[in-house]
């Protein structure tokens, strides 16, 4: 049970502007609002914001999930981890950034992307007959969500029928869809498919009007589309992604924050833990969002959308996953660096 606490004389972020200095009290893990007693904090004037949420990251330790806290990274969205055991072990971690996972992903009989991962022979889903049973062994596990790894019509990933048979499945068992697609065939067919969150901004060719259009909700990983434009010395191919973002902001398309930080992918594609979230929100606002809108994709937007109704705001009865920082986040962007200090439920972090 964390201690009551009073944060004092700070500056909230409200989900669009920041508030006068108020106080702030949290007890036994919970926002509970204005003064109200325990130990109090002095914030000086600096700006508190709900606990950051990278919506995409692969963890596989621990020791990643302090990392994570200490950049104000209090949630993660993990997009592939198994076995099942790995992912149950990282969510009853406390003290530190709370973990969802889809655990094992779904894949084809090749693909590129699918045999960086080095998946087990579990993963390959081929036929949409076996989706239900594929479905219902990751749910028994207990997959927060379903991940599918989508690749260009004929490189190797699921078929659309495959794909759609996975939504379909999902969605009876309760069980949102996230599919991985990093260009612009793979786009295309995972909105074909029906999938509720489209991870990665296709590189090389942005995603068409139509399928902008049609997508429900995007974590483009702006931060990992980056590294791989910068690997392949095609610097044009990330020009790509960040069209695709200013379409989905213009179209309106919830766009939420996420990076694929991970450290499996060779020194080239590896994305630091917890950083890189602030690197994103940098490359969000550069791609048109408003500091206010950046903030939200990384905040009430990816709490929204994955359905964790007790954060992602600063307000009575949330979940106290609490960032302060030195700087006004809402003039520029990286302040949100400045870190002070973080709370994960309370649970102050050094």
């Amino acid at each position: 049970m964390s201690e009551a606490f009073s944060v004092v004389d700070v500056r909230v972020f409200d989900g669009r502007e920041l508030t006068a200095p108020v106080t702030m009290t949290v007890r036994d893990g919970l926002i509970e609002g204005g003064p109200g007693g325990g130990r109090v904090v002095d914030a000086r004037g600096a700006v508190l914001l709900p606990g950051l949420i990278d919506a995409h990251v692969h963890v596989r330790r621990r020791e990643t999930l302090d990392v994570l806290a200490r950049h104000g990274v209090t949630t993660a969205l993990d997009m592939a981890s198994w076995p099942p055991e790995l992912p149950d072990s990282l969510r009853r971690a406390s003290g530190t950034t709370d973990l969802r996972s889809a655990g094992l992903p779904a894949i084809g009989p090749g693909g590129r992307h699918a045999k960086l991962l080095g998946l087990p022979e579990e993963a390959v889903v081929t036929d949409p007959d076996a989706a239900e049973e594929w479905v219902a062994a990751r749910v028994a596990e207990g997959s927060d969500y379903i991940k599918v790894i989508l690749e260009a019509p004929g490189q190797g990933g699921p078929g659309v029928q495959v794909a759609r048979a996975l939504v379909e499945a999902a969605h009876r068992h309760g069980r949102q869809v996230v599919a991985h697609a990093a260009t612009s065939g793979a786009y295309t067919m995972a909105i074909d498919a029906g999938a509720d969150v489209v991870t990665h901004a296709p590189l090389g060719i942005p995603a068409g009007e139509p399928d902008v259009e049609r997508t429900r909700v995007a974590v483009p990983t702006l931060t990992m589309m980056r590294a791989i434009a910068s690997l392949s010395g095609r610097p044009e191919g990330f020009a790509a992604a960040q069209a695709t973002v200013v379409a989905l902001h213009r179209a309106g398309v919830p766009v939420l924050a996420g990076t694929d930080a991970n450290d499996e992918l060779g020194d080239a594609l590896a994305v630091p833990y917890g950083r890189s979230l602030h690197d994103e929100l940098a490359l969000l606002v550069e791609a048109g969002l408003g500091t206010a809108a950046a903030l939200r994709a990384a905040t009430s937007l990816p709490a929204r959308h994955f359905g964790l109704a007790d954060r992602g705001v600063v307000a009575p009865g949330m979940r106290a996953d609490l960032l302060l920082i030195d700087g006004d986040p809402l003039a520029d962007i990286t302040a949100t660096r400045n870190v002070l200090r973080v709370w994960c439920a309370g649970v102050e972090r050094s």
